[in-house]
């Protein structure tokens, strides 16, 4: 489906054109230099493959500027206002013929037939991570035709028959009513968000929670003995066990207590960079060992190096290296926003900045993300990733199982 969107940007100069999409892919076309036949290859291969994201989010619609604008008038909370941008983003091409047009556009300019798309919120509470659900729920329900909800990996299967994008519904959190009954009672949610649609579900985020530690906690403690009994019912109920945002040690525990696959859906490699968000080799082995996967990320902070396209193929190629090519998957962790965006945001007035939230702990660093870096990993640059992964050497049979094969294997396991 990309095919055709690569091959335009391919003859347009970068500075020529206003199309996000075609600016996007010829930043990576610029960092990738291929030739015509390296991209010819690349966009073939993309176009035949069943392209599964690892983890990512589906294109987002523009706020809505005039109702935020608003809302800040009568004196809205910060989470009032969260609320509001994140249903106009997630739920914009529902409504707006304009935003419909740009999440088709989008979509078919990635070639990706599935997102593993996060459904969830940086939280364990069932009511705070129940609205992303409803409203990717919503959006599925009304795109018929261009969307699908995915539960099991031959609704996924299908999708790519039929020519249609799906998203297949990943929670950030585990959900606990946190009234501590029993352990029994307080894991009786993952089975129902299960039933909803969930299929992974991530064992902490940033911060130290009932399960183990976050990424961030310089404690780096384990899993702990509540976190091992979340990681069995996971693996009962057929939820992928996700430590992407996990710490290291809880990270090496969860794969070692785990009975089913294993991944860190959106990730980087600690060898090659030791970001407290990467995973070092011990862990990516570990996972590896669960017959799971390490999904790379396209965030430059991440990534570090050159902290574009080519520092993703970098750790790409570094994590086939050190696992071998059936535990590599990409997860981007980034989406594509509309071309209104900016213009609804110009709406806004400005706000004071209030407090850091709970869950963003990031080290400070010196690290200087460019435009370029940003848009040379762009979500609709996926058939650009493919392009690079036939210059870096691999075959067709390695890059399918990196573009979305590895990630279907691990999803039937679940299952099974």
């Amino acid at each position: 489906m990309g095919a055709t969107a690569a091959q335009a940007a391919a003859s347009q100069p970068h500075s020529q054109t206003a199309d996000p999409i075609e600016r996007d892919r010829q930043a990576a076309l610029e960092a990738l230099k291929p030739t015509k036949a390296e991209l010819e290859r690349g966009l073939a291969i993309h176009r035949e493959s069943l392209v599964f994201d690892a983890y990512g989010f589906a294109p987002r619609a523009a706020p809505d500027g005039v109702a935020t604008r608003d809302l800040i008038e009568q004196g809205a909370s910060r989470e009032e206002l969260q609320d509001l941008r994140e249903d106009a983003t997630m739920t914009g091409a529902v409504s707006l013929v304009r935003e419909r047009q740009e999440f088709v556009r989008a979509w078919r300019a990635s070639g990706v037939t599935c997102i593993f798309q996060n459904c969830g919120e940086e939280s364990s509470d069932p009511l705070r991570l129940i609205k992303r659900l409803a409203r990717f729920s919503y959006l599925t329900d009304h795109l018929r035709g261009v969307l699908r909800r995915a539960v099991t990996p031959e609704d996924v299967e299908r999708a790519y028959r039929d020519g249609l994008g799906c998203l297949y519904f990943t929670g950030n959190g585990v959900p606990l009513t946190q009234r501590w009954v029993s352990v029994e009672d307080e894991l009786r949610y993952v089975r129902i968000f299960f039933q909803l649609g969930i299929r992974m579900m991530h064992v902490t985020y940033n911060r130290r929670n009932r399960l183990g530690d976050g990424c961030a906690e310089t404690a780096n403690g384990g899993l702990s003995d509540f976190g091992r009994a979340a990681v069995a019912e996971m693996n009962r109920v057929g939820v992928i066990v996700d430590v992407a945002h996990s710490g290291w040690q809880t990270s090496l525990e969860a794969a070692k207590h785990s009975s089913r696959p294993v991944v860190a859906s959106h990730t980087t490699c600690g060898g090659l960079y030791p970001h407290i968000r990467s995973k070092p080799d011990e862990v990516m082995r570990a996972i590896a060992d669960t017959d799971g996967y390490v999904g790379i990320c396209c965030i430059p902070r991440f990534l570090r190096r050159s902290g574009d396209i080519q520092a993703l193929l970098d750790h790409i190629d570094y994590a086939i290296r050190t696992l071998g090519a059936r535990h590599v998957a990409i997860g981007t962790d980034v989406a594509y926003r509309s071309r209104y965006t900016q213009r609804e945001q110009d709406r806004v007035p400005e706000t004071r900045a209030g407090r850091t939230r709970f869950a963003a702990l990031w080290p400070d660093d010196d690290f200087v993300q460019t435009s370029n870096m940003v848009r040379s990993l762009a979500w609709t640059n996926w058939p650009l990733f493919t392009v690079g992964l036939v210059q870096r050497g691999h075959d067709a049979t390695v890059i399918r199982q990196v573009l979305g094969e590895n990630v279907l294997r691990v999803a039937r396991a679940a299952l099974a």
